[in-house]
């Protein structure tokens, strides 16, 4: 059975840093891409970065230069490290894995087969 478990959410001040990490179990994933997305209360879950098996990289524009998309596969484990967090980025933050080995890295939500359960990150002002 595959898991998606995230960790490392929290309550922070604007411009502070956090950093999420999320671990795969039930398969290896260093074939497949992996995604973080987050939904705020009240919006759809939205694509936040993607890390592709290649180690390739795509960020959506309200994130890139702030955060950073990892991934330690002998450990199974994908990071996102976000800096100079603000309100807006307040949100459940979710972790996706794709199935399809050797693929792009998908920018939707229906790209991913995988989820976890998400994660609480909250910015105060």
């Amino acid at each position: 059975q595959v898991q998606l478990v995230e960790s490392g959410g929290g309550l922070v001040q604007d411009g502070a840093s956090l950093r999420l990490s999320c671990t795969a179990s039930g398969r290896t994933f260093s074939s497949v891409a992996m995604g973080w997305f987050r939904q705020a209360p009240g919006k759809e879950r939205e694509f936040v970065a993607a890390i592709a098996w290649s180690g390739g990289r795509t960020y959506s524009d309200s994130v890139k230069g702030r955060f950073t998309i990892s991934r330690e596969n002998a450990k199974n484990t994908v990071y996102l490290q976000m800096n100079s967090l603000k309100p807006e980025d307040t949100a459940v933050y979710y972790c996706a894995a794709d199935k399809r080995p050797y693929g792009p890295a998908p920018l939707n939500r229906e790209g991913y087969d995988y989820w976890g359960q998400g994660t609480q990150v909250t910015v105060s002002s």
